[in-house]
């Protein structure tokens, strides 16, 4: 389970990969602001005096974006001291870092600056939230998000932030056949599941694990003798998943019924994804299943309430 979809410890600016990510982003984010220069700034005749500022907490949650935060303030000449560090909890009047630089820089990051913690901050938020629930109803169930990203690598060391598993990077991470994978492959998703994981398995080395979505009982079964085939030929242990796409809670069950009467759970992870949210995912979880995959988690999140004040 951890070495499959809970990696979001790499994710930090020590890392080029992430750090150029963060850098590409902000950048972008900060363009039009920077080109065009502030008119509002200009119109009331503000000189580059040094002031400090202080970013405050306004509701309770999870902090998350700060070093990102602090990479694009310090890189226009701002300082910034932390006064929380990523993962922390916030309260209402919490102080969550100071930034002391030049009146003018401060008005003209801000918006993006805030933009980044609030929006990492509300998915840190909204996963510890989750998968806090989940252990009080005392279910082993692992929360993850998925690819539905728009901010792509900042959205998923968030979710890491929040304790939930970031699941797939990117593209070239790991191994996940989608149901137009199979589609491709044969007409019906149990007989292509098998031969897509064949295929697939010459590429483990290079995959962090491999994945197939099905979204009925028979395919699940197929696919999930497939793995443990596969395991078993090989000896070795091998992250291998099976998704059970857009079923219901009673289904999902049902489905790990048939696995485990089969000795097939053994071999396999199995994730539930697909119309998954705040208001049935305990329903899920208290079927048994290992990881509940919810996109809403990055695609439509809530903001957290955080203000700059200048002084």
């Amino acid at each position: 389970m951890r070495q499959a979809f809970f990696r979001g410890a790499d994710l930090t600016l020590q890392n080029s990969a992430y750090r150029h990510a963060a850098t590409a982003l902000t950048d972008a984010l900060l363009q039009d602001d920077l080109a065009t220069g502030d008119l509002t700034a200009a119109a009331i005749e503000l000189k580059p005096a040094r002031v400090s500022a202080a970013v405050i907490g306004r509701e309770s949650g999870i902090a998350a974006g700060l070093q990102e935060f602090a990479l694009v303030y310090r890189g226009h000449g701002v300082d910034v001291v932390l006064e929380k560090e990523d993962g922390d909890a916030i309260h209402p009047g919490d102080t969550v870092l100071l930034a002391q630089g030049e009146q003018t820089k401060l008005l003209a990051l801000e918006r993006v600056g805030l933009n980044l913690l609030q929006r990492m901050s509300g998915i840190a938020t909204a996963a510890h939230c989750l998968q806090r629930r989940v252990r009080e109803s005392g279910s082993e169930t692992q929360i993850v998000g998925t690819r539905k990203t728009p901010w792509g690598l900042l959205d998923k060391r968030a979710l890491h932030l929040g304790g939930a598993g970031t699941h797939r990077l990117n593209l070239g991470d790991a191994i996940l056949i989608k149901n137009n994978h199979l589609a491709l492959l044969a007409d019906r998703e149990e007989d292509a599941a098998p031969v897509a994981i064949e295929r697939a398995w010459n590429l483990r080395g290079k995959s962090a694990f491999i994945e197939v979505e099905v979204r009925g009982e028979i395919a699940a079964r197929a696919a999930a003798a497939k793995f443990r085939e596969l395991q078993k030929n090989d000896g070795e242990e091998y992250p291998c998943v099976v998704m059970l796409d857009n079923m219901t809670a009673a289904g999902v069950r049902a489905v790990l019924d048939a696995l485990r009467r089969r000795e097939l759970l053994d071999f396999v992870l199995v994730e539930a994804s697909g119309g998954i949210s705040e208001a049935n995912f305990l329903e899920y979880a208290a079927t048994g299943v290992d990881v509940i995959s919810i996109g809403s988690l990055t695609h439509s999140v809530r903001a957290l309430d955080l203000s700059q004040k200048i002084s």
